[in-house]
């Protein structure tokens, strides 16, 4: 015979894992954002930018002065200044911020041949002043790393600090010199010649692929005398990174040992108090005693931190709280089932034994005494399945959605010489029209049982604020103290040899809980007095759990 497959179990990851990698997540997202944006080689190059602005602002300032000083005329239509300017000084302040982006700016390709000017150079003030910034610009270099040049009116090259771009050729081609000449300062990125090199400390050699270029109109009289052009290759994220090595190492392992403290964390405060609420639960169920003390490990300390895990281990205390009064109910109605149907069936056994035994030697009389108790007996065992079946169906039963009885119809059913019917309010109640119909049958029949058939009855029906009430009062003996704390309990019953079970009002109580009414004795000067009330508008939504006994009267 072939063995039943297991079921393969699926692995689960423990909460440390998962708050482990929640962590490093949070982490790693805003880094991994930083880095698809390029943020920090944005900020790179726009420091570059800002500093090669910076020089083009000087060198332009000394060419304009060296270029008058060799008698440069400012002739032309004026052009109008293409940045922001500060009003309120004179001559006015024009600051220029750094504006070059990775993400935003698109980058252009290297710059094309130079070409040689038509005329060499077309203005000879230009050429002075260019021959007279020459070695300045050159002795600067070794200190700012970038690539100067000036050229005149035309575009043309002035002075360079580059041995491969020679005076007299033109620039007119690039985009950028184009927009400088008519009064537009420019800042572009453009792909290097020689592509990425190996990047070295000094910083003399960078292995970015992109290189800034600068164009700075020079002004004069409001008129472009010649324009400034500055290039320079930013540093890369490697090469700002490689100075900060250690540091970076030590804030890598602090920040993660912060993450595994943050997560040894929530493993204390979340998933040892859950594996706690998970081992009583497993206690109980494996003890199938819902009434074992719960209490959370010594080793929890005062217990958990998180509201949800408290509330988790509330709930299964009163989830074990409510299997151990079930447990205990249907304890004791077994045991009260036991009982009641024990005593018949003996009387049942009794009776045919002395039949079998003396059935020929019994007058007539005492055999039909013996059948009457048998078929007594029988009836009473008949009646204790119905009324157990009721009360079952009652404690199963669940209220209809949207189900309700108009009362007022249905009790004038019941209204007879005896029974009168009082009708205040026409209401109706969250309850199907055959469940109130067993509800009132089984009061009735309770009245006739023990306060006689001779006794009146009056069911009145009204309104208190929004409650629904309905009293069933009768003019009987009434109930004892001692007997009105019990007298909802399965199997009590003070009219037992009447034909009584004691499941009668067990039953009403149950059907009336189960659709969101309650019921209860009302202390009277005379007879028994019953109320039924059902809660206005909220006895109208749909009730949860089952019936059962109320808890004061149980």
């Amino acid at each position: 015979m072939s063995q039943p497959k297991r079921r393969k179990r699926k692995r689960h990851l423990p909460i440390g894992t998962i708050l482990l990698v929640m962590n490093l997540a949070i982490l790693v997202l805003p880094l991994s954002g930083i880095w698809g944006l390029r943020l920090y080689e944005s900020a790179l190059i726009r420091q570059t930018e800002s500093e090669l602005i910076a020089q083009a602002a000087i060198i332009a300032s000394a060419y304009r002065q060296a270029w008058r000083a060799a008698g440069g005329t400012a002739d032309g239509p004026a052009v109008e200044t293409r940045w922001t300017t500060v009003p309120g000084y004179d001559p006015p302040w024009l600051p220029r911020p750094p504006v070059l982006d990775l993400a935003t700016d698109s980058l252009l390709p290297p710059p094309p041949a130079l070409t040689l000017a038509p005329s060499n150079p077309s203005d000879p003030a230009a050429a002075r002043a260019g021959r007279e910034l020459d070695t300045i610009l050159r002795e600067a270099q070794y200190t700012t790393l970038a690539a100067m040049r000036v050229l005149d009116r035309e575009g043309v090259i002035v002075t360079s600090t580059s041995n491969d771009e020679g005076i007299g050729q033109s620039m007119q081609e690039r985009e950028e010199v184009r927009r400088a000449l008519v009064g537009e300062p420019v800042s572009v990125l453009r792909a290097r010649v020689n592509g990425p090199t190996q990047a070295s400390i000094s910083g003399l050699r960078r292995g970015s692929t992109v290189r800034v270029f600068v164009a700075q109109p020079v002004f004069d009289n409001q008129r472009v005398i010649g324009v400034v052009v500055m290039s320079r290759t930013p540093r890369t994220l490697a090469e700002t990174l490689s100075g900060k090595r250690q540091h970076l190492i030590v804030l890598a392992v602090l920040v993660l040992g912060a993450v595994g403290v943050l997560a040894g964390i929530g493993v204390f405060a979340i998933a040892r108090p859950l594996k706690s609420v998970t081992r009583q639960a497993k206690r109980i169920a494996d003890s199938g005693d819902g009434g074992l003390p719960l209490r959370l490990d010594a080793a929890e300390g005062a217990g958990p931190m998180v509201l949800e895990v408290v509330e988790l281990f509330d709930a299964l205390t009163s989830m074990a709280a409510t299997l151990e009064r079930r447990a205990a109910y249907v304890r004791s109605f077994a045991a009260h089932v036991a009982h009641e149907f024990k005593t018949p069936l003996t009387t049942i056994r009794g009776s045919v034994e002395l039949l079998r035994d003396h059935f020929d030697t019994m007058q007539p009389n005492e055999r039909d005494q013996f059948l009457a108790n048998i078929d007594a007996e029988a009836e009473r065992l008949n009646r204790l399945v119905r009324r157990l079946l009721d009360l079952a169906r009652a404690e199963a039963a669940g209220p209809a959605r949207h189900d309700s009885c108009p009362l007022a119809t249905l009790l004038t059913r019941f209204q007879t010489e005896r029974c009168t019917v009082v009708i205040r309010e026409d209401v109706s109640v969250p309850m199907g029209e055959e469940a109130m119909e067993v509800v009132l049958t089984q009061l009735l029949d309770n009245v006739q049982r023990h306060a006689g058939p001779e006794a009146n009855v009056v069911l009145t029906l009204g309104q208190d604020g929004e409650d629904v009430v309905l009293t069933v009062a009768d003019d009987g003996p009434g109930v004892s103290p001692a007997n009105a704390e019990r007298i909802f309990t399965p199997f009590f019953t003070t009219a037992r040899k009447e034909g009584g079970t004691g499941l009668g009002l067990s039953i009403v109580q149950n059907l009336i809980e189960v659709h969101g009414g309650r019921v209860r004795l009302v202390a009277s000067l005379r007879g028994g007095v019953f109320e039924i009330r059902f809660g206005g508008q909220g006895a109208f939504a749909p009730c949860g759990g089952v019936g059962g006994s109320a808890p004061d009267e149980a």
